[in-house]
């Protein structure tokens, strides 16, 4: 069959259902996978040289035949293949380890080229498991894949090899590379010297020099980048045009006496947030805000207010947290400010099933909130202004009378079954209103990259009073003196302490990871005096709140716990965070982490437990003791570990990209500003149909079906 740049590629010839499976893995499915499936390094075996002149320390590539083939074995019982290859100027000895199906495939007399590096082996030189092809009558000048050349070397899986891909990804060039189609306007490539896409692509897999590559991956660069940015323009565009929300009129007075009878004063980035959000809901297309901020920012007094606007114009709000615990902290702060005010708020939990979901009417005091059951509660819902929960929140079962504003706290934690109901909901009526917020710190090169689809709002100030948290790495030898310490401070104080370990349970494969079960047993015999609790994902519901409220009611001194406490954990009195295996975080996360202490009048700690001694991990974690904004420690994990390990999952909404890196500034800045150039002058793409047809049809259907 002919290819073309979408046939799946166990079409391709020598590749069939097996590897295909194999290539699934690597995320290749198509021959245009394999096309852009770029190396991440190449071996220069590019200096060919006749066998006698070969000298020790030279990477090289010989060609010859092969004049004798032995398997031996070595002193430590391994089995050694020993060769002899000659050309007209010497004979070279050749070993490999371990791999007796060579004698099948270089037997005596085989025209073969070698590529390795030559060195000693007892008193003689060698060439020591080398890269091999077979060749011709002229080994040396004819066209090379494996040696000869820079040679392009892939990530690879288990059962398929650089040298396997490499052939494939040779074949697909020579066959399919010409059905490839640029839609990058001709005018951008000019302007900013592109190189052409199909040059490009053949350039990165087989170069002639590693300058060739650098231009020639600008050029994959810049293309993922602009339709990156391209993408989340149109879906904006689509968004603004094909949905329409409830428009909000600002009752000023109303609002202002609201904000007076906060117990605080707002900070400047709250009221420019407030300012930013309030303009959103006077329009009549939906907005589509992140709200993003620090542990301790006030993300949710700013969410109040713009539930309190939609509640003042005759609209229900719902606020979805990721976990039970954190919506009833919700519950107990809005509830609290806005009550005095006529609102009414309820608050939904519960698992999937509607029966064990509930509504509280708010509460009169703390932990008397009423629960209504199935039909009363169906029955009531529409006289709750706005409601708080968990996914429950999401049931087909609860009907909602003119949602005007949906906010989701950290998002990226829920699934993609939630997801989908969510938008099931946002279907019914009008769209309401989105907000979401997240305390996930956004490096600023991701998000003017990334948030061309949705308005960024920032709240890098914490309000005044919070003291900040005292942080220390502390290595494995001084350990001991930091448990003293901490039981001191406990006595002293009267502060409790977290202590954070990655795993549950021990593992094999990571020895040296703390695991919170083990580690609970141990510390046990290091804190005696002290009451200590366990707390893990793993737990049901039930039992994780009876550990919280046993800790808040200051039942227990220390509480083990995995980073299940990252997010919607309120303990005024803990003051002391202890996380073990400190370097297996992101610094975002060690940041969210140590926002669970340091909510009360106690000075606070966060102590951060390695055994690593590598420079660059401390350096890393040593970051912590004097960088104290989320944004900032984001930056630097950017720049030192790349954004896989930055938001430490991919649920994060942070595409993944396969080219371009997020620390390429100068591309992220060019082509956001082609972009909008070309959006300013042609919104809908109308002149640029490659263009229209390279962002995909899906975005442009959802603009006719809604």
């Amino acid at each position: 069959m002919d290819l073309t740049l979408s046939t799946p590629v166990q079409y391709v010839p020598r590749v069939g259902p097996a590897r295909a499976k194999l290539l699934a893995k690597l995320g290749l499915e198509t021959v245009r996978d394999l096309l852009y499936y770029i190396p991440f390094r190449y071996d220069d075996f590019s200096i060919v040289s006749p066998i006698a002149r070969v000298r020790p320390g030279e990477t090289v590539t010989v060609g010859g035949t092969v004049t004798a083939f032995h398997n031996a074995f070595t002193k430590s019982g391994k089995k050694l293949q020993e060769v002899k290859v000659g050309d007209e100027t010497g004979i070279l000895d050749v070993i490999w380890f371990n791999q007796p199906f060579l004698v099948r495939v270089l037997p005596v007399g085989t025209q073969v080229r070698l590529a390795g590096k030559i060195d000693w082996y007892g008193h003689k030189l060698v060439m020591s498991s080398p890269s091999y092809e077979v060749t011709g009558l002229n080994p040396v000048s004819s066209v090379s894949l494996h040696t000869g050349r820079l040679v392009p070397v892939y990530s690879e899986t288990a059962g398929l090899t650089s040298k396997w891909l490499r052939g494939r990804i040779a074949f697909i060039l020579e066959t399919t590379l010409k059905n490839i189609i640029d839609a990058m306007p001709g005018s951008i490539q000019s302007d900013y010297h592109l190189m052409p896409l199909a040059q490009a692509i053949q350039t990165l897999h087989f170069p002639e020099s590693i300058k060739q590559t650098e231009t020639a991956r600008r050029k994959l660069v810049f293309d993922e980048l602009f339709y990156l940015q391209l993408r989340a323009w149109e879906e904006r565009r689509i968004w603004e045009n094909s949905k329409k929300s409830y428009v909000c009129r600002i009752d000023e007075p109303r609002v202002t006496k609201l904000i007076s009878s906060l117990p605080f004063t707002l900070t400047d980035d709250q009221q420019t947030a407030t300012r930013e959000i309030l303009n959103d809901l006077t329009r009549s297309y939906p907005m589509n805000r992140l709200l993003e901020g620090d542990v301790g920012a006030g993300k949710t007094v700013v969410a109040m207010i713009a539930m309190y606007v939609a509640h003042l114009n005759g609209s229900q709000s719902v606020l979805m947290a990721p976990t039970q615990i954190l919506a009833e902290q919700h519950f107990a702060t809005i509830n609290g400010f806005l009550e005095p005010f006529g609102v009414q708020v309820g608050l939904v939990t519960g698992s999937q099933k509607i029966e064990s979901a509930r509504i509280a009417s708010p509460p009169r005091t703390r932990g008397s909130s009423a629960k209504l059951n199935l039909d009363s509660r169906l029955r009531g819902n529409d006289k709750m202004n706005i409601l708080i929960g968990t996914h429950a929140l999401l049931s087909k079962t609860i009907k909602y009378q003119r949602l005007g504003l949906v906010v989701i706290d950290e998002q990226q934690r829920f699934g993609v079954l939630q997801r989908s109901a969510l938008e099931e909901i946002t279907k019914r009526g009008k769209t309401p209103h989105l907000l979401t917020m997240t305390a996930t710190p956004i490096p600023r090169t991701i998000a003017r990259t990334i948030m061309g689809n949705l308005d960024l709002s920032v709240l890098a100030t914490i309000p005044d009073g919070r003291k900040k948290i005292k942080t220390w790495v502390v290595p494995n030898e001084k350990r001991e003196k930091a448990y003293q310490w901490i039981i001191a401070q406990i006595d002293q104080t009267g502060g409790q302490v977290f202590v954070i370990c990655p795993l549950i349970e021990q593992s094999e494969t990571l020895v040296t990871a703390k695991a919170a079960t083990s580690e609970y047993a141990r510390l046990q015999s290091i804190f005696p005096k002290f009451q200590l609790g366990l707390l893990h994902g793993r737990m049901k519901p039930k039992e994780k709140n009876a550990m919280l409220d046993a800790f808040r009611q200051k039942k227990i001194q220390i509480l083990v716990a995995t980073p299940v406490v990252e997010v919607g954990i309120d303990i005024p009195n803990a003051s002391i965070m202890l996380i073990e295996a400190a370097e297996r975080f992101g610094l975002s996360q060690l940041h969210q982490l140590r926002g669970r202490v340091g909510r009360g009048d106690l000075q606070s700690y966060c102590l951060l437990f390695t055994e690593q001694v590598e420079e660059q991990t401390l350096t890393r974690l040593k970051s912590m003791e004097t960088t104290h904004s989320g944004p900032l420690l984001a930056e630097i994990d950017l720049r030192l570990r790349g954004p896989g390990e930055l938001f430490g999952t991919r649920q994060h909404g942070i595409p993944d990209l396969h080219i371009a890196r997020w620390t390429d500034t100068e591309a992220i800045a060019e082509t956001q500003q082609v972009v909008r150039e070309l959006v300013r002058e042609d919104p809908t793409l109308s002149s640029f149909p490659l263009l229209r047809d390279q962002l995909g049809e899906s975005t442009i259907k959802s603009a006719h079906q809604d």
